[in-house]
């Protein structure tokens, strides 16, 4: 079945860095910068608009409590937090995950944008 090929699932084989009743978090395996985390949701389901309030709220939490320990570790100076829903989105891993990149001064020329830079814009933005 899906769920017995789903590296997600299969949550054995990471170092988890936290966890609650319904979601938990890893260093991601091909990081953006230092410090680039997945949070995931332990039920299996592909899509973040799948995920019930509850859920919502456990990601949450491990985002904040990640932030302490990311902050502490690798002293960053913004983060980016996002979520890739469907292939054409770039999603990979068909069982929700959460991106938290730590973003560092210097680390991209001009950062205005933010994740906006992700794909030429249908129309320029102006700050």
């Amino acid at each position: 079945g899906e769920m017995v090929d789903c590296l997600f699932c299969d949550n054995k084989r990471f170092n988890i860095i936290l966890e609650n009743e319904l979601a938990y978090a890893i260093y991601d395996k091909y990081p953006v910068n230092n410090g680039h985390v997945l949070v995931i949701s332990k039920r299996h389901y592909q899509s973040f608009f799948d995920a019930i309030l509850e859920e919502v709220q456990a990601i949450y939490q491990l985002i904040k409590q990640v932030k302490s320990i990311l902050d502490q570790s690798f002293q960053p100076t913004g983060y980016n937090i996002g979520v890739n829903v469907n292939k054409r989105a770039g999603q990979t891993i068909m069982h929700l995950h959460v991106h938290m990149i730590p973003r560092y001064d210097g680390d991209v020329e001009n950062p205005v944008g933010g994740i906006r830079n992700l794909k030429p814009s249908l129309v320029p933005y102006r700050v």
